[in-house]
């Protein structure tokens, strides 16, 4: 099936994404490494400040 016909509707609910969806979930995967980087630098960070702390 091609994308264009997916993009107007028609398919059913478990078929492929619309453009839109995929753009999305590129998106939203970007954002979910961007956060999980974040977190484990604070982590990181938090770890050192305690250990420079009990010094």
């Amino acid at each position: 099936m091609n994308q264009a016909k997916v993009d107007e509707g028609g398919t059913s609910d478990a078929g492929p994404l619309t453009t839109e969806e995929r753009e999305e979930l590129k998106q939203l995967r970007r954002q979910n490494r961007e956060l999980q980087m974040e977190r484990d630098f604070l982590k990181k960070a938090a770890a050192f400040v305690c250990h420079e702390r009990d010094q």
